[in-house]
């Protein structure tokens, strides 16, 4: 099969080093079967950061909850405890290195698995070179060998390749040759605030014979965002390669995730220093700077890098990011078109459009260029985030509750996106579901006001009377104009028995309306509630009124009851309550009206 001729290239590109390429065959096959747990754990070997190794094995275990594998892995990086069951990788040769250590008067000890594992420690020590030695058991491979050659994209400074790429990436990209390999870390910074990190090495920068060694420790030092150790290790190249502005840089941006940005500025003007036309590290200064002061002008900054190297895309790509954190879509847009040129399967980029045509209310453009991300690299935690936004903003809130959910899955800490799952479960009739999601989000972020309308409507429909005319009357305090939450309130009232208080907020409720439709539930709620406090003549007009109507502003229920109560009233009978509550654009009446508007 096709299938097993991929998987099979992927594991002979991870044994030769090359994850690039692994990774890219990994994508691929993970588009087309992403429930398959052997996909994802060799995937696990492609990836460069803890994080992303995180991600995908807690994705294999998910789907295998036994699965060894996986467990081992996620033990070893730490997002497991630890279980006496789950027995340590197996060792079952001895490395060449190991040999090498032993002294020239030393007997050799006894070898293989028996000695390895009659101790603790050593057992220990065995796991964790397990991890860092080349080609050690690449059925899980958590890191492949070290030396493995990058193809980069043409720069201002051609020549060989680097030996590693220093990405502390959460998801990271599928390079392809001769374009860009993208570097810095696609965390949740890109949503909130912060400045975009993922960076193209910007220099092929050979190492010199005295610092590979240490290189290679920066290396190790960086995939496990050791941050400290790297800084050390690089200071040690420094040393040995004065004249190359990429270490430097490289040491600026050490210290800014760890978040001492004062020294990374020191870092990234040393690099200038070297080299004055040296355009990361003028990104580097705008990132900076931003970090230290969110509101810093930095676009002199970016002028500088474009000017000093205009196909640097990482340039535009900030520039871009520094207008959407200004809610400034229209700046940023031409920028995103730049740096698709430059970079053109960079998943930012399109999370970049997704961010720019969610604030332009563009409902398809955010919708296809988040699915678009989405599809360049799955393992993307942020696509998922903008995937469900843009979902609902399309109204397809049964298709907003997947991506929200793996979003939260891993990024549990975000009010706003509790907000938005909330919101769509609601939309959907999972009233429950969406009390308990919209209370948590509020709870972690009381800014996110919005959700007292969806959480006033499904307490309304969970019969949480009290509860939903104090989330309607919050939600009105806060949107004053919003007719879900006036409308809301009056269907409260009504089912409350407050007829009164409910004609009352059907009138404002009607000054609210937008639309037809919104008129049309306005004045239904109106009739029902003048009927309900004894004004039949009055509850009469209105149903008239509301069947003089189109019909397709109203549900074929609210025509039904229209026309029943009508001719209930037209008898000496006792006058029905309706039994439903009517939504619009329904064809039944059993919820509560899903609010049509966001406020």
């Amino acid at each position: 099969m096709a299938e097993d001729t991929m998987f099979q290239d992927a594991v002979d590109a991870l044994r030769q080093g090359d994850k690039a390429h692994a990774k890219e065959i990994l994508t691929r096959l993970l588009k087309a079967d992403q429930s398959n747990v052997t996909y994802w754990i060799w995937m696990s070997a492609s990836v460069e950061t803890p994080k992303e190794r995180i991600y995908c094995l807690q994705t294999a275990l998910s789907l295998d909850p036994e699965n060894g594998i996986a467990k081992r892995g996620l033990i070893l990086l730490g997002a497991l405890a630890p279980d006496e069951k789950v027995q340590p990788f197996p060792l079952n040769r001895p490395r060449a290195w190991e040999e090498k250590l032993l002294l020239a008067h030393e007997k050799p000890k006894q070898k293989g698995l028996r000695a390895a594992m009659s101790n603790p420690l050593t057992r220990l020590a065995g796991v964790a070179l397990l991890v860092t030695a080349v080609g050690a058991v690449a059925v899980f491979g958590l890191l492949s060998p070290r030396n493995n050659p990058l193809r980069i994209g043409s720069t201002n400074t051609p020549g060989p390749s680097p030996t590693f790429t220093l990405t502390p990436t959460f998801v990271n990209f599928t390079p392809q040759a001769g374009t860009p390999v993208k570097f810095g870390p696609t965390s949740l910074s890109v949503l909130f605030g912060v400045s975009y990190t993922a960076t193209p090495l910007p220099v092929n920068t050979p190492r010199s014979p005295v610092s590979q060694d240490i290189y290679r420790g920066a290396k190790a030092a960086y995939e496990r965002s050791d941050w400290d150790a790297f800084i050390s290790d690089m200071n040690e190249v420094a040393r040995a390669e004065p004249t190359s502005a990429d270490v430097p840089f490289y040491i600026g941006e050490a210290y800014r995730f760890k978040g001492e940005c004062r020294n990374a500025l020191d870092a990234y003007n040393a690099a200038l220093k070297i080299n004055i036309r040296f355009a990361p590290a003028y990104v580097g200064l705008a990132r900076a700077r931003i970090c230290i002061d969110p509101g810093a002008d930095t676009t002199a900054l970016y002028d500088l890098a474009i000017s000093a190297d205009p196909n640097y895309g990482e340039t535009y790509l900030n520039r871009a990011n520094f207008y959407l954190e200004r809610t400034n879509p229209n700046a940023a847009l031409p920028d995103l078109e730049v740096a698709q040129q430059r970079m053109p399967d960079s998943a930012l980029v399109q999370l970049g459009f997704a961010r720019a045509y969610l604030m332009k209310n563009d409902a398809a453009k955010a919708l296809a260029a988040a699915q678009k991300a989405n599809e360049i690299d799955i393992t993307i935690l942020p696509s998922y985030y903008y995937l469900g936004k843009a979902y609902e903003l399309n109204q397809q809130y049964l298709d907003a509750i997947k991506p929200l959910e793996t979003y939260l899955k891993y990024q549990p800490d975000d009010g706003g996106a509790y907000a938005l799952l909330g919101q769509a479960y609601a939309k959907t009739g999972a009233y429950k579901l969406a009390n308990e999601t919209l209370s948590k989000g509020l709870d972690l972020d009381p800014t996110q006001r919005q959700s007292y309308v969806y959480l006033g409507i499904s307490n309304l429909e969970l019969n949480n009377l009290v509860n939903a005319e104090t989330d309607f009357k919050k939600a009105i305090q806060y949107f004053p104009d919003s007719f879900d939450a006036n409308i809301g309130l009056t269907q409260t009232y009504y089912k409350n028995g407050s007829f009164g208080s409910a004609y009352l907020q059907a009138e404002t409720s009607k000054s609210k309306a937008q639309n037809d439709t919104e008129r049309a539930l306005a004045i239904y709620w109106r009739a029902l509630s003048q009927e309900g406090r004894g004004s039949i003549a009055d509850a009469i007009k209105d149903f008239k009124l509301l069947l003089s109507m189109p019909e397709n502003v109203m549900t074929p229920k609210m025509r039904q009851d229209a026309e029943d109560h009508l001719k209930n009233m037209a008898t000496p009978t006792k006058t029905p309550t309706p039994t439903s509550t009517p939504r619009p654009g329904k064809a039944t009446a059993t919820q509560t009206p899903t609010p049509t508007k966001k406020p």
